[in-house]
């Protein structure tokens, strides 16, 4: 049974099997994406490299909003206008940093990376 074949040809020109030199580490696993979408506040915090962990929001309903004065006000999402990320995640309303979200306050861009840093940030558009 082979194990990963990391874009290997099939054959050598003898005919015999190329093997891979070794196979893929813990820490060149893949994962699927964290994306965070509208619903009540629910994050996972998965180990990572080094001992460390990340913090990760599945949903969430509650945006830290900078105002215009500089004060942090926590305001309600309303619904994912716009994300230039992807034009599915637009779609199904998958928030990301750069997305546009309406809030109790008015338009908000989200800041911070909610599948990374477990928080969500932003600041008030005009």
């Amino acid at each position: 049974m082979r194990k990963s074949v990391e874009n290997l040809k099939t054959s050598k020109i003898t005919g015999g099997i190329r093997h891979p030199l070794k196979s893929r580490r813990k820490f060149q696993m893949d994962r699927y994406p964290n994306e965070a979408l509208m619903g009540e506040q629910l994050t996972v915090t998965r180990k990572t490299r080094g001992n460390n962990r990340k913090t990760a929001i599945k949903t969430a309903n509650v945006v830290n909003v900078i105002l215009a004065d500089g004060k942090i006000k926590s305001s309600k999402i309303v619904r994912v206008l716009e994300n230039q990320t992807n034009n599915d995640y637009q779609r199904r309303g998958v928030i990301t940093k750069g997305a546009i979200v309406e809030t109790e306050d008015g338009k908000c861009k989200i800041l911070s990376r909610p599948g990374q840093d477990g928080t969500l940030n932003g600041t008030l558009l005009k």
